[in-house]
Formats: structure tokens, C-alpha cells, sequence
């Protein structure tokens, strides 16, 4: 195959066929600096988005000129590229202290082997633009030179060199269709690695193909200008392949070669119908079918338009390239004109035949007719003349022949029809190759639109869900093949963003799942995870006890095992505040009263002494009640009362037994993972908090709750707060019994507000999106399970930023997530994540026995024994190693 390269510099490409050529990259990854340049688009947007995005797609149609081309290709994604996004941003750290496996080790293995043999790809486009020159005689110049390369290599003599003037005034003119570009979409010059990768992805279809993320750390391949002229490093052996149309049967190219009877007399398909490329190189041999569109419907509706979207749901790759011709409003009336005199020349002859006029006449005149009033509306409007060639691959002949059957059926559902031509092929082939002229053959594919028909396609759009990197999920289902999604919720503070996530859905839906997996990773990273659990079963406490063995501490606020005693917990004013705070809760009374004065004053002097703690404000109460006088003595006795009736309660020992050991909050050095349970707690009802009076009537069980509750956020608040270098994530599941009460729907507000600063998230998960809370529009990562209910479905999409009015939306929220009794389906969400991007994603668990054997909490499927927890006095493992914010 002859390369249809002569020189790169930079992103311009000087072809053999006497053109050159700008090549950019849209929607580009992570700039030289780590940055995105751009928000990802997800596979479900609102309208007003979908709006915006085809006017910048149909201005920037309408910004180019001449024939550009657009390349939608589709890289091969290895599973060592997964691994290597999973460990991004962690420093490197030892084993751990058992001996044993990292746990995230143990996550990236457990992801290497569920990936391990799947098809993966992710669509990158790519634009290229043919420039021309202003200086005279510079075109023609150009052709000459490629006319004598081509001559020389068959000579054996040099080709005519690209000078350093030409050079910088292709470069000049690279720059102007930069500008027009600007603001249209998100690119950057492709590098010349790239651009070679885009030959070696042609040529390797349906083979392992090199990676497209080595060519875009590569610096080969590109020319520079030395002494005057251009030099670039040979292409020659990009050539290094052997190309056949129809492809030969080993068994019929056996038969050839024995010199037997024909295919027709062995009843063997006829070579005809082998429409496939057969591509031979060093890495073996590979098939190709490359199709074309033949006929578009003359019109669709705006929803179903999306034809190059469509693509990714099936369930193999499909490239795509587009041959455009832009033609200017003005040339196109032109040509609307001589076919409409066509059409009456053609009606006067009908009129004549007994028949009659067909139909056909009467709908192209109709067509004519509106493609004339819509380039007649505005003077930038243009014409868009394409040939779209589509292109499918497999490892065999017969897994390719099948694949593209598989696309002309899907099309044709959509009303377009694609047709296979035989001996165009290889003609096809050639035009998806990057610096390559239009063969002429395809010109009878062409199809003629205005420019905003034509970007209601979808070509310049990609979609994808999740973050760049962090941990695995699970799998992209909007997508055919396997598209793996990931999440980092410890990176959103790099990116000023807020790392807090609310997940909404109906019981069994998998809200509680998702959570752990998502704090499993975040302890596994080098992180810290704080949880508060209020189920009666423990389920956290348990899946702690699993998945971070050595590194947990469980916190039961009924069992007095621990104290958390603000005085020994915290020191200096924090210990006076919290202590404060909680007795002027408990007690109901108010700070600026003569009882709070007193209060005050025992407070501070019990934090004084050399063993400060709740039972000593008892005893400072009891000896001003012995001492003072008067108001301040009358006071002292009734506080010192009231606290021996909380103090004497079983929920209130581990505020006021001083021989409990205090809970350890040092965190960084102690536990990855500290699960606070809180069953037994009872709180008062959401109406008792609207009247103080109803209130103090509560039993003293829930007024002792809720006094617990706040020491139970302030240590959660403290925690998450210590150091903002670790990432730290507060689990808060059923989170309606938080923010129910003002003590937990504070808790919520202060980390929704200042946890980006200090390197903290909320992890928050509720059966309604209002049960979040008031603040929940600060959550950037948002995920909707199954909700059969339709109200509180729209609740939910609204609060994923879709449309609540889309009955196909709510259809899938109410029925097509996660069916009931449809095993298979189970973990599938609705996910948002802060750059915007929404898509069905399914969740994965890990095939890691600490993680599988607690995380579900199905009747039958729980585990019956787990392991204990540290006591508080045992030494933990090994420090986890740190994430940084």
C-alpha cells in the first residue's frame, strides 16, 4: 500500500496526492498540564443543552469552507490503560503491613480480570482541513511537488523539497482556520504521532492495534525544517501491508492452488459476495467492511436524528468518516434552480403519457421548494454535500460480514439506507486514510443538506459518563460494547468542585451499595471514610469489619463500649464549645439565662482541671449548689438534677461514664474507616422541632437522642475537617432520619458548604431527592436507582438536571432501572458527575472476598459471622497511603 504521506510538521500534513492538510483533534483529553479544555457531554442532556449544542455545531459547519473531513474513529482501550487511570494521583506506598495484598491492589487486579479478554474503545474525532496558499503559484507548486515525488520514488531520485516559506505559509493559514474555529467546539492541533496513529488504526482493524494514548505521549514522527527545507523521518513502513477486496478464503485459495474444480462446481458462496477488505500484515491478518450511506430520509424529527449517536449502541465499534462539501447559500440556489427547470422539463414530458405524472416529481419539487426558502433565509447558510463512509472490522471474515449486516439493519430501522459496493471497498479504505483525495467513484454517494440538518447527526458530539480517572464503577450501558466508567470524588476538590454525592432510589435499589463501593475505594486510596449507620442490622459496622479489617473503629452510641465525651475528646475552646453546646441541648435551656451562666461557669472550670470531662461538670454543679447563694445556688442544684437523670440513662453513658476509653479521632494514624452506629437512638418527630412546647413534652429517650446525634456530628464534622490534605467522606445513608432533625441537617449543611476546602464530601443517600435536604443542589455527583413512583421520579431527574417532563425519562426511571425480579439487572443508575455528563451506568462489585461477602444487605444473602472489630485499645495495621486535595 502506498502511504499517502510525504512530510509532517506539526499538525499540517503534506500528502502525495499535492494537498495539505490541517488535522485537529476535538474534544481532546487532558492538555501538557493535566487540564481539561472542555465539559464532557453525557448521553442524556436537557433540551436547552441539545439547543445549544447544535447551534455551535451548525456555526461551526458554517465557519469552514472548501472540503474538509471528519474522522470518527474508534481507539482500542486496554485493560493495563484502565489499571494505570485507577492508580493516577496515589503515591507509591509499600505493601501492606500483614504481608499481604494492597486492598488497592486488590481493587486493580480484581478490575484487570473482569476486563481481561472484552472488546473496549472510546470514539475520538478528528477534523481535517485542506489548506490552501495565498502566494502565487503556491498551489501548483504544491501539486508539481507531489506529481515528483511520486515520479522520483519510482526513479529513485529525491523529491522535490517543502521549503521553509512554504511552511510558514501553510502555517499562517493553519492559524486563520484556527480562529474560525475558536468557540465552535473544543480542539488542539493533532500531534504527528497521532496522525501516524491514525494510518496504523486503519490498517489494524479487527488486529491489536497500537494505543492511541502512547502516540499521544510520543514525540516521533514529526518533521523539521534544517537548512531551509523540511525533513521529516520516513512513512514507508506504514506501507508494510497487503490489501485485497473480497479478501481470499484459505479454503478457496487451497482449492486454487490444487488446481481442483471452481468454486461454482464445490457450491462455495461466490467471490461477489465476499464485500470485505482483507488487510495482511506482520501482526496477522485482519477484515474490514466498509459501507455507505446510498439514501437519507428527506426528513426526521429533531429526537430521532441523532444517527452517529445511535452507533455506540451496538454492540461492536464502528468508524466513520464524513467527506464534506461546503457549498455557499448563493451557489446552492443556483443549483436548486437548474434542478427545479429539470423537474418542469420532466412534467412536460409526463404530461404526455397516458400514466401520467409520478408522485416522486411532486415530493422533489416539495423539497426543492423548502431547501430554496431555508437558504434563502440568511446569506451564511450553506450547503453540506457528503459521503459518509462507515466502517466495521473483525478478527474473521465471517465475524465482519455479520457486523455489517448488524449496521445496514440499524440504519435501516432509521430510515437510511447503507449499501456495500462492490469493488469500492479499498476506494472507501483510501478515504478514510488522513491526507487522502476523494476517490472519484464515491461521488454518486452524495447527499445534499442545509448545515443545521446535517449537525442534528451528531457527528461532532461524543458522549461518555464518570471522571478521567479513579476508581472503577462499572460499565458506560449506554454504550454496545464495554465501556468502562469511573469516578474520583477525592479529585473534585482539585477541580473546584465539590465532592459530595447524593443518590436517590427506592428500597433494594442498590443506594447502599453504591456507597460502600465508593467508600471502600476512598479508604483503599489513601483516604478516610466516616459513616453513620442507623440500621437496626448494623450493615456498616459489618461491611467495616470485612473490607478494612485492621484499619476500622465502630462507634455504638447505644452500647456505652466508648466515650464520647467532648471534654476528653476534644481539647481547648472546641472541648468547652461542644460541651456547652450539648448540655444546653440536652437541657433545653437557654445560653444567655441565668441557668446557662452557671452552666457556663461549671463548664469552664471543669475543662480547667487536670481530668476534664462531663461527669466533672456533675460535680462542679454539685459543689456550686453547696457553695453559691441564691439564684446562682437554685440554679446550680436544678442543672445538677437534671444532668444525674440523663447521666443515670444507658443512652447517656457514653457521654458521662468516665471510665469508658474515649474514641480516637487522630484518624490519619489510627483508622481508615470509623463507623458510628446509632441504633437505640430515638429522635423526635420532624412536627416537634416547629414547637418548643411539644418538644420539651418528648420521653426523655428521644430528647437524649437528639442531644447524642449532635456530639455524633460534631465528631463526624471534626474528622472530616482535621486534615485537609487527606480526602475524607462522610456516609450518611437513609440520610431523611438526619435531616429530619436540625442537629443532622446542619451536619449535612456545614459539609455541603465548607467541605471542598477542607477536603471533605458527603456521601448521602435517601428514597426522595427532598429528603437530601435544602442544600442538595451543592451535590456534584448525583445518581437515581429505580423509583416506581412517577412524582418522585421527576423529582429525581430534576434533580439530575434532566427534564421531569420527558415520559421516556420517567418510563426508564420507573421501569427500567434495575427490574424487579430481572436478575442481571441489578446495580443500574442514572449518574451525574460535576463536568455535567449524564449516562446508565451499571455498577460493579469487586471479585475480592472482604468486599463481596458484607455488601449486599438481601434477605439470605448476609453473611452470618463477620469479623470483630479492633478494641480500642489494639494497634491498627499499616498507614494507608495519602491522597492529596
Amino acid at each position: 500500500m502506498r502511504v499517502p504521506i510525504r512530510h509532517i510538521a506539526g499538525n499540517l500534513v503534506w500528502s502525495t496526492h499535492g494537498s495539505v492538510w490541517a488535522i485537529y483533534r476535538l474534544h481532546p483529553g487532558p492538555d501538557s498540564r493535566g487540564r481539561r479544555e472542555e465539559t464532557a457531554q453525557g448521553t442524556y442532556v436537557p433540551a436547552a443543552v441539545r439547543d445549544e449544542q447544535l447551534a455551535k455545531v451548525t456555526h461551526l459547519v458554517r465557519s469552514l469552507s472548501g472540503a474538509p473531513r471528519l474522522f470518527g474513529l474508534c481507539a482500542q482501550v486496554d485493560p493495563g490503560e484502565i489499571a494505570l487511570r485507577m492508580i493516577e494521583g496515589i503515591e507509591p506506598t509499600g505493601p501492606a503491613a500483614d504481608g499481604g495484598v494492597h486492598p488497592w491492589v486488590e481493587n486493580i487486579e480484581a478490575t484487570l480480570d473482569l476486563l481481561d479478554g472484552q472488546e473496549m474503545h472510546h470514539r475520538t474525532l478528528w477534523l481535517a482541513i485542506p489548506l490552501h496558499t495565498d502566494a502565487a503559484g503556491g498551489q501548483v507548486s504544491a501539486s508539481l511537488g507531489a506529481v515528483w515525488a511520486d515520479i522520483a520514488s519510482q526513479l529513485g531520485m529525491r523529491a522535490a523539497p517543502v521549503t521553509r516559506r512554504q511552511v510558514t505559509a501553510y502555517r499562517e493559514q493553519a492559524s486563520r482556520v484556527e480562529a474560525a474555529l475558536t468557540g465552535a467546539t473544543a480542539f488542539r492541533p493533532a500531534r504527528p504521532a497521532e496522525i501516524v496513529w491514525m494510518v496504523q488504526h486503519a490498517l489494524h482493524r479487527g488486529l491489536p492495534e497500537p494505543l492511541l494514548t502512547e502516540a499521544e505521549a510520543s514525540e516521533l514522527y514529526g518533521g523539521h525544517v534544517r537548512a531551509g527545507v523540511l525533513r521529516s523521518p520516513s512513512y514507508a513502513d506504514l506501507g508494510q501491508v497487503r490489501l485485497q477486496e473480497g479478501g481470499i478464503d484459505p479454503d478457496l485459495d487451497e482449492l486454487k492452488a490444487s488446481g481442483r474444480k471452481a468454486w461454482w462446481r464445490q457450491h462455495t458462496g461466490s467471490p461477489l459476495g465476499r464485500r470485505w477488505l482483507q488487510a495482511e500484515l506482520d501482526a496477522g491478518v485482519g477484515y474490514q467492511a466498509h459501507l455507505t450511506l446510498a439514501e437519507c430520509p428527506p426528513a426526521v424529527s429533531q429526537d430521532a436524528a441523532d444517527l452517529f449517536a445511535q452507533l455506540e449502541t451496538l454492540d461492536f465499534p464502528v468508524d466513520y468518516t464524513i467527506d464534506l462539501t461546503l457549498v455557499p447559500a448563493e451557489k446552492a440556489r443556483d443549483q436548486v434552480r437548474r434542478k427545479k427547470n429539470e423537474l418542469i422539463d420532466q412534467a412536460d414530458q409526463y404530461d404526455a403519457r397516458p400514466t401520467g405524472m409520478p408522485a416522486s416529481l411532486t415530493d422533489a419539487a416539495r423539497d426543492l421548494g423548502e431547501l430554496d426558502a431555508r437558504l434563502s433565509r440568511t446569506s451564511v447558510e450553506v450547503e453540506v454535500q457528503s459521503v459518509t463512509g462507515l466502517t466495521v472490522w473483525g478478527p474473521t471474515a465471517a465475524i465482519c460480514d455479520a457486523r455489517a449486516r448488524a449496521l445496514a439493519a440499524l440504519l435501516a430501522g432509521a430510515d437510511y439506507r447503507a449499501v456495500r459496493p462492490a469493488g469500492l471497498q479499498e476506494s472507501l479504505f483510501t478515504l478514510g486514510l488522513p491526507g487522502t483525495a476523494r476517490p472519484g467513484l464515491l461521488r454518486e454517494f452524495t447527499q445534499h443538506q442545509v448545515s443545521e440538518d446535517w449537525a442534528l447527526g451528531g457527528a461532532f458530539t461524543t458522549a461518555e459518563v464518570g471522571d478521567p480517572n479513579g476508581m472503577f464503577l462499572g460499565i458506560d450501558l449506554d454504550c454496545g460494547t464495554t465501556r468502562p466508567v469511573m469516578i474520583n470524588v477525592a479529585d473534585a476538590p482539585k477541580q473546584d468542585a465539590s465532592a459530595s454525592m447524593g443518590i436517590v432510589g427506592d428500597l433494594g435499589a442498590g443506594k447502599s451499595v453504591l456507597q460502600k463501593l465508593i467508600a471502600e475505594a476512598v479508604w483503599a486510596r489513601g483516604g478516610c471514610a466516616i459513616c453513620i449507620d442507623r440500621t437496626p442490622v448494623r450493615e456498616w459496622a459489618t461491611f467495616a469489619r470485612t473490607a478494612a479489617a485492621s484499619r476500622c473503629q465502630i462507634i455504638d452510641a447505644a452500647r456505652a463500649e466508648v466515650s464520647i465525651d467532648p471534654l476528653r475528646m476534644f481539647d481547648g475552646p472546641e472541648g468547652r464549645h461542644y460541651a456547652l453546646s450539648y448540655l444546653t441541648l440536652q437541657l433545653g435551656i437557654s445560653p444567655m439565662s441565668t441557668s446557662g451562666e452557671v452552666l457556663h461557669h461549671a463548664v469552664e472550670q471543669a475543662a480547667a482541671g487536670e481530668q476534664p470531662s462531663m461527669h466533672r461538670v456533675l460535680e462542679v454543679l454539685e459543689e456550686m449548689a453547696g457553695q453559691a447563694a441564691g439564684k446562682r445556688q437554685d440554679a446550680a442544684a436544678t442543672l445538677a438534677g437534671l444532668i444525674r437523670v440523663v447521666a443515670t440513662n444507658p443512652l447517656a453513658a457514653m457521654v458521662f461514664d468516665p471510665t469508658l476509653p474515649p474514641v480516637r479521632l487522630d484518624a490519619s494514624s489510627t483508622s481508615d474507616m470509623i463507623v458510628i452506629t446509632t441504633t437505640g437512638l430515638k429522635l423526635p418527630p420532624k412536627a416537634a422541632f416547629a414547637n418548643p412546647e411539644v418538644l420539651h413534652q418528648q420521653p426523655l429517650e428521644a430528647l437524649i437522642g437528639r442531644a447524642v446525634l449532635y456530639l455524633i456530628a460534631a465528631i463526624a464534622r471534626q474528622t472530616a475537617f482535621e486534615d485537609p490534605d487527606r480526602f475524607t467522606a462522610v456516609v450518611l445513608d437513609e440520610l431523611y432520619w438526619l435531616t429530619s432533625s436540625a442537629e443532622g441537617t446542619a451536619l449535612v449543611h456545614e459539609i455541603l458548604h465548607d467541605g471542598r476546602k477542607h477536603g471533605a464530601g458527603l456521601l448521602g443517600a435517601s428514597h426522595d431527592s427532598r429528603e437530601l435536604g435544602p442544600d442538595r443542589g451543592l451535590m456534584a455527583y448525583r445518581a437515581l436507582a429505580r423509583t416506581a413512583d412517577h412524582e418522585r421520579a421527576r423529582r429525581g431527574l430534576e434533580f439530575l438536571g434532566l427534564d421531569p417532563g420527558d415520559d421516556e425519562l420517567v418510563r426508564l426511571v420507573t421501569t427500567g432501572l434495575s427490574p424487579v425480579g430481572r436478575s442481571g439487572r441489578e446495580g443500574e443508575f442514572l449518574l451525574t458527575c460535576p463536568r455535567q455528563n449524564t449516562g446508565r451506568i451499571k455498577v460493579s462489585i469487586p471479585r475480592i472476598g472482604r468486599i463481596t461477602t458484607s455488601i449486599t444487605t438481601t434477605p439470605g444473602r448476609r453473611p452470618s459471622t463477620a469479623p470483630r472489630e479492633a478494641p480500642a485499645g489494639e494497634t491498627p495495621g499499616a498507614r494507608r497511603p495519602k491522597e492529596h486535595v
